[in-house]
């Protein structure tokens, strides 16, 4: 049965990327704070496999394609493509969960690729741009094609050697930075420093690519809150990346950092004080251009997205707003958010439900802050 192989994440903001796994899991694997290549091994995928699962992706794309192009030769938007699809019968030779990843990417146009797993710049500079020549051969109406890497990876790449990723149609580096502070670097095991990130940072611009760098407000915990928030905002602000996303800090069990906790080793914010971190952070951003993007699901406050400098007061307003409710309103908005009845600040009115919830958690966990902190290290 015909598939390719499909890493286990992604990017919030690849949602409507098909997904080409170069590597499998990550080859530095100590971070403290993430739980997701944990009791895995690393390898590095060739050239051969990678290139016959673009050809999967081809052959599973080519039938629905012509089928749509066929029977709506006039289409003016994607949803022909819903009913091309439950039309369809691919039979035995195509898996099913393959199948359903091309079709929802024809169905956003084929635009964009992201390529896994944790770090595709480890690959040697002449295999990777190969492979990007091949995907875009096989499918010219890709527009973006983006990937993971480490700043340690990509510091050690030539400009030369970014430049020829760049040609051959590389286009957006996520970089995992955390944080700036040399202190939390050390204590999560991220294996860089400081200055090892600007020039990383700045190597990735001076490129021509776009580059995400993800801050993790919390991180630090409460003994490095201002560290974490002012030393990361000095990265940025000597970087100028095309994004800052935040990923607040959960200590998911069965991590270094969720034992470090146990241990009184490390001491999480709470959710109003990540917010307070986060608030700290964007006073520190210099007049850079960046956009500011709380894009993840573990952010409490959705809202905070702006681009600097134009923004950043908006971006405090909505933090403000936050810290200025009645402390049992931002309670019920917290419970609420962490449940999914509401996704931004703006959304907020008292719900019994919501009411109900937050009671039974102050019942079984003593306070909010305590039960909160359980649902989102088991929800993860």
């Amino acid at each position: 049965m015909s598939c390719f192989e499909i890493g286990p994440i992604r990017p919030p903001s690849e949602a409507e990327s098909i997904l080409l796994r170069l590597t499998r899991n990550c080859h530095w694997n100590k971070c403290a704070f993430c739980p997701v290549y944990k009791n895995t091994q690393f390898s590095m995928r060739n050239v051969a496999e990678i290139k016959k699962d673009i050809d999967v992706m081809a052959s599973i794309a080519e039938p629905i394609y012509r089928e749509l192009t066929s029977r709506y030769p006039d289409r003016k938007d994607s949803t022909p493509v819903v009913q091309v699809i439950k039309d369809m019968d691919f039979g035995h030779e195509i898996d099913d969960r393959c199948a359903r990843q091309v079709a929802f990417w024809i169905y956003h146009g084929m635009k964009s690729m992201f390529l896994q797993d944790a770090d595709a710049l480890v690959l040697r500079t002449e295999h990777l741009v190969e492979i990007l020549n091949y995907a875009r051969e096989k499918f010219p109406t890709i527009e973006r094609i983006t990937t993971y890497s480490r700043a340690k990876t990509v510091s050690r790449n030539s400009p030369d050697e970014l430049a020829a990723l760049r040609r051959a149609g590389l286009n957006r580096i996520h970089i995992g930075l955390e944080t700036g502070s040399d202190a939390v670097l050390e204590m999560i095991c991220k294996g860089v420093t400081q200055e090892e990130q600007i020039a990383a940072g700045r190597n990735v611009v001076g490129a021509g690519f776009e580059l995400s760098e993800y801050f993790m407000p919390g991180l630090g915990g409460k003994e490095h809150s201002r560290e974490n928030a002012v030393e990361s905002a000095r990265v940025m602000n000597a970087v100028n990346p095309t994004f800052i996303r935040l990923r607040s800090t959960v200590p998911v069990p069965g991590t270094p950092l969720y034992s470090m906790m146990a241990e009184g080793r490390w001491t999480p914010l709470s959710e109003e004080e990540k917010v307070r971190e986060i608030r700290l952070f964007i006073e520190q951003l210099g007049d850079i251009t960046s956009t500011v993007q709380s894009d993840h699901i573990m952010n409490l406050l959705e809202d905070v997205t702006g681009t600097l400098p134009r923004d950043r007061e908006v971006m405090i307003s909505v933090i403000d707003r936050f810290l200025g409710m009645d402390p049992d309103d931002r309670e019920t908005f917290i419970v609420g958010r962490r449940i999914g009845r509401y996704r931004y600040l703006s959304d907020y009115v008292p719900m019994q439900d919501v009411e109900m919830i937050k009671r039974d958690i102050k019942s079984r966990f003593g306070s909010v802050e305590r039960g909160i902190l359980e649902i989102l290290a088991n929800y993860i």
